[in-house]
């Protein structure tokens, strides 16, 4: 722990006396990169003058592997002010494999210490860059877009490793994130103000957008490299400095995107990552040099986040819960319905925020019943790396064992188990946490599988004589991001669009997340501002409104306000 009146220098003083991978850059080396970047000195030179390996001189910089890789299973890495260090902390976590069961990695419990000095380094590092021009930091995020690209085979193999998702979808986890990325390379030209001329007799009135310090983001496991790519990529492009905390169960992916960050000439200081559960939780809400936090995870977390975040006079977006509906009318289309049921229902594993659970027959399930489960028995479950995998394992054996309560309590509630995944055998994987595709119909408002997030390929169905009394059901689950209509009548998807009280609505299509216009409405989001779009960027700055008068001292002029 940190002692009393302990400086924030006096704290990176000693974790670097005790962690050698936080020493500055060696003088000569700094002289030589210096040359570089002034065009005085070719690539060539400058690593032929590059400390030789020896013996005798153990230069760790040049000789040696970081600590961090040296551990085997290896140990996932601090960034702080720019080094990637490994932390001193003896707890860790666990990173499983959840097809195998093998430890790919490990997690420290960041110290006290350590979360200190990347605060600090964040705030060392602000006023540099929010001065830096918005079309340098434009290029960087240009530069970290291309690299992104180039390593997103390895980036969708350490998702799916650590997530158990198929590899399709990690791939489409980080497209998704890449959508930000891309929005954040334009924001040179939406990060703008106004002026208003002669508001008085020579008076003129502007506004600045500006940054607004460090901010900080709390991540899910759900989405390992899109939920962070949604939060540092608007933070840091309109000036910010970020304070990461990645999910401790699959970290891998953000200290992956956080090394193309640096490579992509990202500064020290200005992206910095730090690990661990509640602790650094209420270590981030509590502390006063963090000006903002973006979280995304559970109800019960988010709320107790935003609670204790905003009482301390943080700037503070939750995005929580997921109980997701599909309302589907007589006159829908069979197989487009279907398909989108199935495909937006058990995706992913059910491990989703815009997850598709429950469906709303109006009319009956009956004609649509044979129909759904020949599909979902189609679906293929296995590892996410085997080829055509449609559904992986869940996160972790508690989380499968979270799953399949829910599910017995429910059929013990009166719900009819269509269609029961909790026994299905992988061979080869006997040991993975795979549940199959899972249909319960007859569901209530009062049965734990409908009030509670289930997270797993669990498809929920109710029925309802009326679109009105479908609508009435949407309205009354508080969880919910988004809902869709299924129909051919443009009169009843009106009637729903504006009806439904949700922030993402689909017709014929299922729960939609476009970029950059993902919404979510009260109690789900708790704030006033969303992630991305123009509200992002409203979130992650401030507005500062200038008025000023020049007078003509030579004319003898003079104005009055």
């Amino acid at each position: 722990m940190t002692e009393a009146g302990l400086k924030p220098r006096q704290i990176l003083k000693r974790l670097r006396q005790s962690n050698p991978d936080l020493l500055s850059t060696p003088k000569h080396v700094y002289n030589v990169k210096a040359k570089l970047r002034q065009g005085n000195m070719s690539v060539r030179n400058y690593k032929s003058l590059k400390p030789q390996k020896s013996a005798v001189r153990n230069n760790y910089l040049s000789v040696m592997e970081p600590s961090w890789r040296q551990h085997n299973p290896p140990r996932v890495p601090n960034l702080i002010g720019g080094r990637f260090v490994d932390s001193q902390s003896s707890a860790s976590i666990d990173v499983i494999n959840p097809a195998t069961q093998e430890v790919v990695s490990q997690v420290p419990l960041t110290t006290n210490e350590e979360f200190k000095a990347a605060v600090f380094a964040a705030k060392r590092a602000f006023p540099s860059w929010r001065n830096t021009p918005s079309t340098v930091r434009q290029r960087i995020m240009f530069k970290f877009q291309e690299l992104i690209k180039r390593d997103i085979d390895k980036l969708a193999m350490n998702i799916t490793n650590e997530h158990g998702k198929p590899l399709k979808d990690a791939y489409d986890d980080i497209f998704c994130g890449l959508e930000v990325v891309e929005h954040a390379c334009g924001l040179a030209n939406l990060q703008i103000g106004e002026f208003v001329s002669n508001v008085s007799n020579g008076v003129d009135s502007y506004s600045i957008r500006g940054p607004l310090g460090v901010c900080a983001g709390i991540c899910p496991f759900d989405f390992p490299a899109m939920i962070p790519l949604w939060m540092l990529s608007i933070a840091v492009t309109c000036g910010n400095t970020f304070l990461l905390k990645p999910s401790e169960k699959d970290p891998g992916a953000a200290v992956m995107l956080s090394e193309l960050a640096v490579e992509a000439g990202l500064p020290n200081g200005v992206l910095n990552i730090v690990h661990g559960t509640n602790e650094v939780i209420n270590a981030i809400c509590d502390d006063d040099d963090i000006k903002a936090i973006s979280f995304v995870g559970p109800n019960t977390a988010g709320s107790y986040v935003y609670s204790r975040a905003s009482a301390k006079g943080k700037r503070v977006q939750c995005n929580i819960g997921a109980k997701n509906h599909a309302v589907v009318m007589p006159d829908a289309s069979l197989d487009t319905t279907l398909n989108a049921i199935v495909t937006a229902g058990f995706g992913g594993a059910g491990q989703k925020r815009m997850l598709l659970s429950t469906v709303i027959f109006v009319g009956g399930l009956t004609p649509w019943e044979d129909k759904l489960v020949e599909r979902a028995k189609a679906l293929r479950v296995q590892p996410g790396t085997e080829p055509d995998t449609d559904l992986g394992p869940v996160i972790s054996k508690q989380a499968k064992e979270l799953i399949c309560r829910l599910i017995q309590s429910s059929v013990d509630s009166g719900a009819k188990l269509v269609i029961d995944g909790r026994n299905i055998l992988v061979p080869g994987y006997e040991h993975g946490n795979f549940i199959g595709p899972t249909i319960l119909s007859d569901v209530k408002f009062s049965m734990d599988c409908y009030k509670e997030e289930i997270c797993g390929p669990v498809l929920l169905c109710m029925e309802a004589d009326s679109i009105e009394e479908a609508i009435d059901i949407v309205n009354k689950n508080k969880f919910g991001n988004g809902a869709s209509i299924f129909t051919t009548s443009g009169v009843a998807a009106r009637k729903f669009q504006t009806e439904v009280e949700v922030g993402q609505v689909g017709i014929n299509v299922p729960i939609a997340a476009p970029f950059p216009s993902f919404t979510s409405l009260k109690p789900l989001f708790a704030g006033d501002l969303n992630f991305d779009g123009k509200a992002g960027i409203q979130f992650y700055t401030q507005v500062k409104t200038v008025t000023q008068q020049w007078k003509d001292v030579a004319a003898g002029t003079s104005s009055d306000i």
